[in-house]
């Protein structure tokens, strides 16, 4: 088969990764790629989010299979795109993506089916927003509706926090149109626990938990970030935790977006808290997390293009998928100033002594004429290792890292210890 890839960062590296490993992916595209993939794939430099030129490609290549991997192509309706063309495809269609495109719609999904989360309200009037923060204190939660980078959330420790946050969204528009709406809810306690899933429509097949740590500093301190870094499995996600995740929480939301007339396939995300009361969401994603993907794909041992493939045909249930007895660490490379400004165009050394222990992802670089890998990006690189036991994984990631070298190279000490 003939597949593509949509995307160029870190995750998509992941998946052409895992992918290169099937029996059945004879021809491998990635578009646009990034200097890592083009080792893998052929990089064909089309813009993830644009659809017209993406799925004209594809039918003038005769592809047989995309995996549309980004959430903002998800949203613009990708994947319909292509099915509409005649090329099937992985991920969910535009209607199912709404579930991470706009946090008011999941909320009020929730809601609706009653999958415990946060408590909340929903604004379009920023006075109101901010009448409603006065009244509920801090800490408190302000999210922006729509899709920001991973970076439209936050966690408000003061009253005064929570107002600029409103005003940064509603008047200043920070995230563009994704800050028209807000979410304001509640802030939970307790660890954070990812858990990737795969989906059919009407099957939930989870994969090993993560843990992402997104702020940029030790410690847990510092902005958000799209991720510096993650392991797997969590700690915290227990047997008995992930039998309630199931029945309360998974089987539910893909039993409820079916109902809604949303079927969804491909990857669900379930960003979950593991609050006093029990588990709750805290975000859904519409594809795989980044880099919640790098640690877990590499544990997977079973042909992800199978899977993927029975995703889209509603046969997930007929698959006996397999996981690797291990742990896994992904170490997130970042440029010197990230999430804020930073300069690219660094040479990256290392990267084939880095590789000889672990997989060195790809996230932000890409190739000058000579074929040096050059930085790109905020985040640069995932250094991914695994290992028997969780701390293995990490001293085998940091152990790695320690051959990367470039210019104002930034990353927290402390993945996986926190």
């Amino acid at each position: 088969m003939k597949v593509l890839v949509v995307g160029g960062g870190g995750r998509e590296h992941a998946i052409v990764w895992a992918l290169s490993k099937s029996r059945k992916a004879d021809q491998l595209f990635c578009a646009p790629g990034n200097g890592g993939i083009a080792s893998l794939a052929e990089c064909i430099p089309i813009k993830a989010t644009d659809v017209e030129v993406m799925v004209a490609w594809a039918v003038s290549h005769a592809i047989d299979f995309v995996v549309v991997a980004p959430d903002d192509p998800l949203a613009l309706g990708m994947v319909d795109a292509m099915e509409a063309a005649g090329i099937p495809a992985f991920g969910p269609r535009a209607n199912a993506a709404i579930i991470e495109a706009s946090k008011v719609f999941s909320k009020n999904l929730m809601a609706k089916y009653h999958i415990p989360t946060a408590k909340y309200n929903t604004f379009t009037d920023m006075d109101a927003a901010l009448s409603y923060v006065r009244e509920q204190g801090a800490p408190i939660v302000v999210k922006a509706d729509g899709l920001a980078l991973g970076k439209g959330v936050i966690v408000a420790q003061s009253v005064e926090e929570a107002e600029d946050a409103v005003r940064s969204m509603m008047a200043d528009k920070r995230f563009g149109e994704a800050g028209t709406r807000l979410v304001i809810e509640e802030c939970m306690t307790g660890p954070e626990v990812t858990v990737l899933a795969f989906c059919d429509g009407e099957h939930v097949v989870p994969m090993p938990s993560s843990q992402d740590h997104k702020r940029a500093f030790d410690g847990n301190k510092g902005p958000n970030t799209g991720g510096m870094g993650a392991i797997s499995p969590s700690p915290n996600y227990t047997p008995e935790v992930a039998e309630r995740c199931m029945k309360e929480i998974f089987l539910p939301t893909v039993a409820a977006l079916k109902a809604e007339g949303r079927p969804f396939h491909g990857v669900l995300y379930f960003g979950l808290m593991l609050t006093p009361d029990g588990p709750k969401v805290v975000e859904y994603n519409a594809r795989f997390g980044d880099p919640e993907c790098q640690a877990v794909l590499s544990l997977l041992e079973s042909d992800l293009l199978d899977i993927m493939l029975a995703c889209r045909e509603g046969t997930l249930d007929q698959l006996d998928i397999r996981w690797k007895d291990a742990a896994a660490c992904c170490l997130v490379l970042a440029s010197g100033g990230y999430p804020g400004k930073y300069q690219s165009g660094y040479p990256i050394s290392g990267l084939e002594k880095a590789g000889e222990t672990a997989m060195v992802f790809h996230a932000g670089t890409r190739l000058d004429e000579d074929g040096q890998v050059l930085t790109a990006g905020g985040r640069v690189l995932g250094v991914t290792a695994t290992g028997p036991a969780l701390a293995d994984a990490i001293d085998g990631a940091y152990s790695a890292a320690k051959h990367i070298s470039f210019t104002d190279m930034q990353f927290r000490t402390d993945i996986g210890r926190v």
